[in-house]
């Protein structure tokens, strides 16, 4: 049976000990964070559910006993202000990252970071833990992805898990929508004569901007963030090598692209058709991911 830490017990990591608990995917799970009694509050509030998720312990811990679990979940850190882009903060997430990266040096299992800006977050941590590059990974585009088939499904009249397409690059301003590889049930997406390609740049700007919308409403977004690491936690602990859209080390750079994941992290990546005008977005991407972190030195 497996081992979760999840270390920050603010919107979203709450979400995430609930998406977790839900799905049956720990035996244990320690709830970590710098206030000790939210930690503590939340494990308590948690474990008086049990009657109502697969049997799991649910207890506070401490930082150090972070080593301790299978995988190690990171959604410590400052969440965005209305109106503030996730590149905005960077400054005030980056020395997180870099605190618990170090306190991760020789750790044998997978850390998954949720924090944002998660790109460089995760960077930062990777860095920090000198640990192989498939076992640092960040949950990256994968709500984008998600967003981007539910706003599809909504326009085309189409279960959402019917279709498939990705967002790749920065999980941010700059991410980039695949239309040209999206497909419904093995047809190409833009092959539909009900789809007008003359559509993507509208459904593209509300998957990019849907998070700044819900800020605006509710103040954060983590309902369907914690789903989607709980989906993520399954495909590692499991070993299912599903194919996810998560940000992993690409070169010199963490950006989000189709990656193989199972037990050992994302363990193989998948370069996705793209084309040209995609591909020149997805640079343009990698290349602002580049330049924020290069503002931290």
């Amino acid at each position: 049976m497996s081992t979760v830490a999840i270390v920050g017990m603010g919107w979203v990591g709450s979400s995430v000990a609930m998406s977790t608990l839900h799905a049956g995917l720990a035996s244990k799970m320690l709830l970590c964070d710098v206030r000790q009694e939210i930690a503590e509050g939340e494990a308590m509030d948690l474990a008086h559910g049990a009657p109502f998720y697969p049997h799991a312990e649910v207890r506070a811990g401490k930082l150090d006993e972070m080593p301790t679990a299978d995988v190690v979940v990171i959604a410590a850190g400052r969440g965005s202000k209305a109106g503030e882009s996730r590149l905005q903060l960077l400054r005030d997430n980056v020395a997180v990252a870099r605190d618990l990266g170090s306190r991760l040096r020789n750790y044998r299992g997978i850390v998954v970071c949720v924090t944002n800006p998660v790109d460089i977050f995760t960077q930062e941590v990777l860095e920090a833990a000198v640990l192989p590059v498939e076992r640092v990974i960040g949950t990256g585009t994968t709500l984008d992805t998600a967003r981007l088939r539910h706003v599809l499904a909504r326009s085309i009249g189409i279960d959402a898990r019917s279709i498939h397409a990705q967002v790749v690059g920065e999980h941010g301003d700059s991410e980039v929508a695949l239309f040209s590889s999206a497909t419904v049930g093995g047809a190409r997406l833009r092959s539909r004569t009900a789809w007008s390609k003359s559509s993507e740049t509208k459904v593209a700007s509300e998957v990019r901007r849907a998070a700044y919308e819900i800020i605006k409403r509710k103040g954060a977004t983590n309902h369907a963030i914690g789903l989607a690491t709980a989906d993520l936690l399954r495909s590692i602990l499991r070993s299912e090598r599903r194919v996810l859209t998560v940000s992993r080390m690409h070169g010199d750079t963490v950006f989000s692209l189709p990656c193989v994941v199972d037990r050992g992290g994302a363990v193989e990546v998948i370069m996705p058709d793209m084309d040209e005008p995609e591909r020149a977005a997805l640079e343009k991407s990698i290349d602002a991911l580049r330049q924020a972190r290069s503002s931290l030195v």
